[in-house]
């Protein structure tokens, strides 16, 4: 759902700032915080980013325009106003950090960094799901996976979930792949 085979150079950058918050937070101790208090702030700033990434500009578009997050508190006329996303982005990421443990965050990210697949490898029949606007996985890179696989004479398939929110289609839209996935599963 959603990934290639591996993570490219871009996304390896991109899974290092999303950890870099956590490590600059004083409280993250190189990993030893426990029976302290957690690096809640830096877990914070990151999942901001990650929730920012795994959504897409047509999520931010439509989902929040460029409101102000209060009604007179226009976001031009002081640095501390915010804008509507800035704010659900902040209320967001504060209730995923209180029920995440920042090392767990960090471990994942470096997970997907060293994850790597040869796709002529793959030797079962395969069903690749994706969104074209996903900023995490790339729709290019995405589609070389699919033609790695193929090309090694593996049965594969694919199909395109759309929505305005990027990779979280895999999840909001999973429903339109349903057809595809019930077939699959039924071979």
């Amino acid at each position: 759902m959603i990934a290639s085979a591996s993570a490219e150079p871009f996304l390896i950058a991109w899974l290092d700032m999303w950890a870099e918050p956590i490590r600059l937070d004083p409280k993250w101790n190189n990993g030893d915080y426990y029976d302290k208090e957690p690096p809640t702030e830096g877990l914070k700033a990151a999942f901001k980013i990650v929730t920012l990434q795994a959504n897409s500009w047509e999520w931010a578009r439509k989902t929040f325009g460029a409101a102000p997050a209060e009604d007179g508190k226009d976001p031009a006329k002081a640095l501390t106003n915010e804008f509507k996303i800035e704010s659900f982005l902040d209320q967001a990421a504060a209730a995923r950090a209180v029920v995440t443990d920042a090392n767990h965050f960090l471990y994942l990210c470096k997970a997907v960094q060293l994850a790597s697949v040869d796709p002529t490898k793959i030797k079962v029949p395969t069903l690749v799901l994706y969104a074209p606007n996903d900023l995490i996985f790339y729709e290019p890179i995405v589609e070389d996976t699919i033609q790695k696989i193929a090309a090694a004479g593996t049965s594969v398939e694919s199909g395109t979930l759309t929505g305005p929110n990027g990779h979280l289609n895999g999840i909001a839209q999973i429903g339109q792949g349903a057809d595809k996935i019930s077939a699959f599963l039924a071979e």
